[in-house]
């Protein structure tokens, strides 16, 4: 069984994009590239009502192929885990789905097999999970409005580390924060498998100004297709694996 590796933007905001593109199309457009867009939208622990700004999140998430949930800041960090996870898992159902219509037809999908079989079949999507290759670029909102929400997303971003670093899989992270500066992201830390290297950016993340999503998702695909190459890396880009065995 060949694998390669799964590629994940993983987008935490409060919604309210208010500036360039539409979110949702960039986040198509990554679809097609073979990186799903997974989206968290963080509600302030105060809030007594969903805001009407965190209605994109699950457009988002729909068009780019992923997972969306919406939370309060005080459970952010067991969201993020569970959405990363959920997220490889979808990934890989997809694949397996695409591998099981070649070999049964069109009309075969992994719901049309027995249950015995389908068990098989998640026990290799489960494993998969575990052990393919795992790129996650972290899209952090850090406009006005997420303020007092980024203590809570920092806490959030190290505890994804520990979790991910059970995996017997590499993994590779990088996390870049909008609105920039002067272009639409600002780079908080360059690709990178040593996950410990999470906790020192931490300081870097500060609040203020607009929420650019669209023009913010479109330079995380670039900075997927200008990812650096390591050792030991899978060479397939996006291909979760050719052989199935099925």
């Amino acid at each position: 069984m060949k694998k390669g590796t799964i590629k994940q933007i993983l987008l935490i905001t409060d919604g309210c994009s208010n500036q360039g593109e539409d979110p949702a199309s960039i986040s198509s457009i990554a679809y097609q590239q073979g990186i799903s867009v997974n989206v968290i939208g963080v509600l302030e622990d105060d809030d007594s009502e969903q805001p009407e700004g965190l209605e994109e999140v699950e457009d988002i998430s729909t068009a780019g192929g992923g997972v969306s949930r919406i939370v309060y800041a005080q459970a952010l960090s067991q969201t993020v885990q569970m959405v990363t996870k959920q997220a490889m898992t979808q990934t890989l159902q997809g694949v397996v789905n695409q591998e099981l219509q070649q070999i049964l037809g069109d009309e075969k999908s992994m719901e049309d097999l027995p249950p015995e079989k389908r068990g098989e079949v998640m026990e290799v999507v489960d494993d998969l999970g575990e052990t393919s290759d795992l790129e996650v670029l972290i899209l952090v909102d850090t406009s006005a409005s997420m303020s007092p929400k980024l203590a809570t997303v920092k806490e959030s971003l190290e505890d994804l580390s520990l979790s991910l670093n059970a995996r017997t899989g590499k993994n590779r992270f990088a996390i870049y924060s909008f609105p920039g500066k002067k272009q639409p992201v600002n780079e908080i830390m360059p690709w990178t498998n040593k996950l410990q290297n999470i906790s020192s950016v931490f300081p870097k993340l500060t609040s203020g100004g607009i929420t650019p999503t669209g023009p913010a998702l479109k330079e995380a695909i670039h900075h997927f297709q200008s990812t650096p190459k390591l050792e030991g890396w899978s060479s397939e880009n996006g291909d979760i694996y050719e052989e199935t065995g099925f």
